[in-house]
Parts: structure tokens; sequence; C-alpha cells
């Protein structure tokens, strides 16, 4: 058995390893990885076995969400650990960017997404036969993050953040408020093809709608340095992304009217973080749940959502609980066989 020390060694490499791959936005293992807690140790219920002898083989492609990226990254490489003959494919390109030039036109088996798929996606998705079904994979505290050396910003009201990020933004911080400074406000944010980007001009800014002017990426990690290196920089992204950047970046406390609440995965499952908690998604193809390799992974995936250690202590989310698992394997399980039957 681990001790404790080696255990939380385990579990920063695992965080250094995912900041990592998030940086890169893509995972392709071949068939062939190493990582720490793969071997099935987590008293973890996935059916998939855990000495890699079985006889499971082929692709799986999977694109969408970044803020997903980071958790079904970390599951894949521990499935693929147990079933060398898999080949998985993972690369960050936004939820819309995922549902739209990927999965809605079946390119790819999964699509990860840090919003529900909207109507138009759902009608792409028709004319190209592509059946799905909805899972949710975690809940996010979606993050505001500024520079280490702002000292005047670490609370803000949601009318506030509106005012920096909205369409007609205002352009230095003492327009937000008189006592800032009269310094130029840099931006950072999730681009347009982004569920984080969606749902954040839903909460944040209405029918205002998102500003032009910020350094738009499906890279969250170049967010995190973004605002690393300018001191009057502002940015945000899924809460992961600062897990994995404490040292570097601030979270801002968001007052939604009861006062000023920080990010954590304690106010996310309570609610208290609001109104940036949100659920994150991944939806397999039906068609591609046909495959058992694909319909295993699936059933693995489903099965992590609850354990604890990878999902909050190595990706930085909040866990489904048990209830929801079993939920959600119910829904996948109606969808494999549909597609098995």
């Amino acid at each position: 058995m681990a001790s404790s020390h080696d255990a939380d060694t385990a579990g920063i490499t695992r965080r250094k390893s995912l900041a990592a791959l998030a940086g890169a936005g893509v995972l392709g293992l071949a068939g062939c990885t190493e990582t720490e807690g793969g071997d099935g140790s987590d008293g973890s219920d996935g059916s998939d076995g855990s000495d890699g002898s079985d006889s499971l083989s082929g692709a799986i492609n999977i694109a969408g969400s970044s803020t997903v990226f980071p958790l079904m990254s970390a599951v894949m490489e521990d499935f693929a650990e147990q079933h060398p003959q898999v080949d998985p494919d993972i690369s960050s390109t936004g939820s819309g960017g995922g549902f739209s030039n990927f999965f809605c036109v079946g390119e790819t088996d999964f699509n990860n997404a840090s919003r529900p798929i909207q109507p138009e996606e759902e009608e792409l998705c028709a004319e190209n036969g592509v059946e799905y079904v909805e899972l949710i994979a975690a809940t996010d505290a979606l993050t505001v993050v500024i520079n280490n050396d702002n000292d005047f910003a670490t609370e803000m009201t949601v009318d506030e953040l509106s005012q920096i990020w909205q369409s007609d933004a205002a352009e230095l911080w003492s327009d937000v408020r008189d006592e800032w400074p009269d310094e130029e406000i840099e931006r950072f944010g999730a681009a347009d093809t982004s569920g984080t980007y969606d749902y954040f001009i839903e909460n944040i800014m209405g029918e205002d709608g998102h500003t032009d002017d910020y350094q738009a990426t499906e890279q969250d990690n170049t967010i995190a340095s973004g605002v690393e290196g300018s001191e009057y920089a502002i940015g945000y992204f899924g809460f992961a992304y600062w897990f994995q950047n404490q040292d570097q970046i601030t979270p801002v406390a968001i007052d939604n009217g009861d006062g000023p609440v920080k990010p954590s995965l304690e106010t996310a499952s309570s609610g208290e973080y609001a109104p940036l908690s949100r659920p994150l998604f991944t939806y397999p193809s039906i068609e591609a749940l046909g495959e058992e390799h694909i319909a295993e992974f699936a059933r693995y995936f489903v099965s992590q959502t609850t354990n604890e250690d990878l999902v909050a202590g190595d990706v930085g989310y909040v866990p489904a609980t048990e209830e929801t698992q079993e939920e959600q394997m119910q829904i996948l399980e109606d969808a494999i066989e549909q597609a098995q039957g």
C-alpha cells in the first residue's frame, strides 16, 4: 500500500502532466502510456478489468471542450494503460468547434462540452444522422483570474465583471471603479467556439454580448500565462486551469448579491458560487457505442465520475454524486443496448 506521501506525489505528478497536456491541447497515446494510479487500485467499479490482457482494440476519437479536456485525458490515460491496444486521440477544439466541425459531421466518437448542445448543433447532427446521448461529467466553477500583483480587483460584482467583458467594454480599470488605477485592462478569454465563452455571455453579460477587444484562445494555459505575465490582465476559464496554476495567478471572488464568494470545489458543489457553477458534459455517438472498445471506455468514464482522487484531487472539478452516476450509467447502458441490439 502506498504511503500518503506517495499518494500526494502521484497527485502532483498527475497535475503537472495534465497541465502539460492542457497546454498542448491534444492527447494521442497510441496505445501506450505510463501514469500513476492507473492500475485500478482506486477502488473504482469500472467494468473494463485492469490487467490489459483483454481483446479490446481500436481507435477512439474525441474533440470538444477545453474545460472537459483534462478530465477526459486523465480518465483516458488510465483506460489506455489497462487496454494497450486502444488508440485514443483527444483534441481541445472548444465545445462549439467540436460539435460543428467534428462530432455532428460524423468525424468523432465523443464531443466534450462545457454547456448543453445548442439547437443549431442538434439540427446539424440530425442532418448528418448522428444520434447521441448527453452524459454529465462533473461540476465546474468557471473561474475569473487576475495577476498576483493585482491587489485591488480580488472581489468583483457580476455587474463589474460584465462591464469588463461586455461588447462595449470598459477600457481602464478606473472605468469600473473610480478608486481602481488608470491602467488599461488586458483581457484573455475563451474563443467564440468555446462553451465557456457561451456560458460566460449567458450568465454574466446577457444581451450585452462579449467584447472583441481581448486575446481569444482555445488553449486555457495560454490564458493563464497571459494573466501571469501582465499586472493589469484578467481572464476566465474552467476551475481546473486555476487549480493547476495556483501559485501563478489569483482567483476573483464573485459577488452575486450575497457577498463575494471565491471559486472552490466546495462552493461549486453547494451552488454558493453563483452564477458561475456549471455542469460539464460529454456526448458519445450512439453509432460509436456499437463498437465494444468505445462502449467499454464510455462505461469506464462514467464509473470514474465519482472518483474523488481523480476528478477533484488530480483535475480540479466536483465529482458526480453516486445517484447522478447511477442515472448516467443507466442512460449509457440504454444507448449501448440501442447501438448493439
